[in-house]
């Protein structure tokens, strides 16, 4: 297993899944590969690139989610780990399928949260998306609420 993927939401759960990205890379002596898919920029009618105020908040958000994958980056490079860490925008499934693809990932790690009923019929449940899409195989962990 030489290239692990691991999709993270930039939230304290992370560190349940690169506590295990960490194990499986030890064994393994795998890359790690962190990302973050940040969703694109919202449209606006009648604007071009939307309020500045606007560009200027999305800007700053994608920052602090870049300096925090680079924390994580950082992190797991001391413990003697191969890791990079990726933001990209776009659709979280086609972004991470894509990744997969181009990295030549053999193991996909994601977090997956407990919803209701409603959430699931009108937001969908990423994870079951992703194993639907992706051809490499994929280790869900359960998060913490």
């Amino acid at each position: 297993m030489n290239n692990l993927l691991v999709a993270l939401d930039i939230k304290p759960t992370d560190s349940v899944l690169l506590n295990q990205a960490s194990s499986l890379a030890e064994k393994f002596g795998s890359k790690i590969w962190l990302v973050h898919v940040a969703p694109t920029d919202p449209d606006f009618v009648g604007f071009e690139m939307g309020p500045k105020y606007v560009r200027d908040f999305v800007a700053e958000e994608l920052r602090t989610e870049h300096r925090q994958l680079q924390t994580y980056t950082d992190q797991l490079q001391q413990k003697g780990l191969k890791a990079e860490g990726l933001l990209i925008q776009g659709s979280t499934v086609e972004m991470i399928e894509s990744e997969v693809q181009k990295l030549y990932i053999d193991l996909l790690i994601l977090g997956s949260h407990k919803h209701g009923l409603l959430y699931e019929i009108f937001v969908g449940h990423t994870a079951s998306k992703i194993i639907r899409e992706i051809s490499v195989p994929v280790l869900i962990i359960p998060l913490p609420d």
